[in-house]
């Protein structure tokens, strides 16, 4: 039935930007009469979290409008991740930029770093190429050598073993990860993203307020990275906020 109700809850707007939670509930209770007031609620709070219902103010429901995540895939992005491509066309990987987690946060973090994700088997082909052309790769890096070295630098490419299954996204014939990727990435990698771990609860509310998000794909990543539990407590937080 959750299901039914997610398809069809924009159908009970019309053309109306947005309802009081009793017009919502009797609009439902037409089409599902058997429900009762707990029941509806549960469901209306479950569409909260999938980022379909959103409440503008107190009492009030409204569908939510957002768009699909598109970072910027800047010029020297491009290039590194062609430079992969061409030598390893087979083999699979994506990129991304620690620059695009800005626009979630608070608190903006200076340094910055490119990140490669690859099969494992890969990875020192991916190192190899990497040091043709920088001094700053680093293959896998354990908590010393963040602390050490990533953290102060501002040219740093990490490679990283790339999870089985993983979703990723093209953007600019460019292989990336998508935005439920890096949410749970979050939570499962603590040195990778150590300047969000401060504030993941406003990172999570901010990107199921702006983007799109594919709540069925969260969770079976979440899943294989074994942080689901992790992420159903963050959607209990942020909900209630």
């Amino acid at each position: 039935m959750d299901k039914t109700l997610e398809n069809t809850v924009d159908t009970y707007f019309g053309r109306k930007k947005s309802l009081s939670r009793n017009e919502l509930i009797h609009a439902i209770l037409k089409d599902y009469p058997s429900l009762t007031l707990n029941t509806i609620n549960v469901y209306l709070s479950k569409l909260k979290k999938q980022g379909i219902l959103i409440n503008p103010s107190r009492g009030i429901y409204s569908i939510s409008k957002k768009a699909d995540f598109h970072p910027e895939i800047a010029p020297p992005l491009k290039k590194v991740y062609n430079k992969i491509h061409q030598a390893l066309p087979y083999v699979s990987c994506c990129i991304w930029d620690s620059r695009w987690l800005n626009s979630f946060m608070r608190h903006q973090t200076f340094k910055q770093y490119i990140v490669i994700e690859v099969e494992k088997v890969a990875m020192s082909q991916v190192f190899n190429i990497i040091n043709e052309f920088s001094d700053h790769g680093y293959m896998d890096p354990n908590t010393l050598i963040f602390d050490l070295y990533i953290t102060n630098s501002d040219e740093a490419i990490i490679i990283r073993p790339l999870v089985s299954e993983a979703p990723l996204a093209t953007e600019k014939k460019v292989a990336i990860p998508t935005l439920e990727k890096l949410l749970i990435d979050m939570l499962a990698d603590k040195d990778l993203f150590a300047a969000q771990q401060g504030e993941l609860d406003f990172i999570f509310k901010t990107a199921f307020e702006k983007f799109q998000i594919n709540t069925s794909k969260m969770n079976r990543y979440a899943l294989r990275r074994n942080r689901l539990t992790e992420l159903n407590n963050m959607l209990n937080i942020i909900s209630a906020k």
